[in-house]
């Protein structure tokens, strides 16, 4: 079982965070502390304790806005420690996303916190330090992708999707109406979508082919645009996207 630490320097939010941490089975025991200030010293304090010390702590929730030493900034501080707990963000923005995960971070939760999603998190952290429980898991629906906005799990159609960019250990999914952050590789995205028309033409972009409008060759450069948006293709991307063009073309 994972015992927690859960900084916020907003009382009704960290209050609320506790009760739903301490209520989670896999969760030994959760406390809370109201800024990165006071989450380092009891980090420092659970360190000298060692592993199985009675102040222990596996994960700390971690709001990002804070006075002070902010939520970035203590989980930069952590990364040079030898021992140092897991990270979840838990915060009212989705800009921090791709500095979240360089840092090494185990989730980015959106505030308002829903129960389940936070439940996931808990679950991701508990996987990464070997204490969760073998649940069975469920194929993903291959006609959409859950994405979060606002707290809100939606879900966006493949189909919908003109291309994907990697950022950090997210991609950005793209359509007509907007973007979404999700936390999967563009690598696994290419693997599982490849029979859906995708293909990738850059390390950073996946594309789909059906909504590809042109295919620009200028002075040895290669480019695609997907309607208003030009993007490079990578040399030893570019002969298999051409021959993909022309066979979806004459067929």
């Amino acid at each position: 079982m994972l015992r927690a630490l859960a900084v916020d320097d907003e009382r009704p939010s960290l209050e609320e965070l506790l009760y739903l941490l301490n209520a989670d089975p896999r969760i030994a025991g959760a406390e809370g502390a109201g800024d990165a200030t006071e989450a380092l010293r009891r980090i420092n304090r659970a360190l000298e304790s060692g592993p199985d010390g009675p102040e222990a702590i596996d994960v700390v929730f971690l709001d990002i806005q804070m006075p002070g030493l902010d939520g970035l900034d203590l989980a930069r501080l952590l990364t040079g420690f030898a021992r140092p707990p897991l990270i979840v963000f838990v915060t009212a923005h989705e800009d921090f996303a791709v500095q979240a995960f360089d840092l090494k971070a185990v989730d980015y939760v959106l505030k308002p916190v829903r129960k389940e999603r936070l439940a996931e998190a808990v679950r991701r952290a508990a996987a990464q330090r070997g204490t969760a429980p073998r649940i069975p898991v469920h194929e993903p629906d291959p006609d959409h992708i859950p994405v979060e906005l606002g707290g809100v799990t939606r879900f966006v159609a493949v189909g919908d999707i003109t291309h994907v960019e990697a950022q950090g250990d997210y991609a950005r999914l793209h359509t007509d109406r907007g973007s979404h952050l999700v936390r999967i590789p563009l690598s696994t995205l290419e693997e599982r979508w490849r029979s859906r028309g995708f293909v990738r033409i850059h390390r950073r972009h996946l594309v789909a082919l059906r909504h590809i409008a042109e295919l620009r060759l200028d002075t040895g450069t290669v480019s695609v645009l997907i309607g208003s948006e030009e993007l490079q293709v990578s040399r030893r991307h570019a002969r298999e996207l051409r021959d993909l063009l022309m066979r979806r073309t004459t067929s």
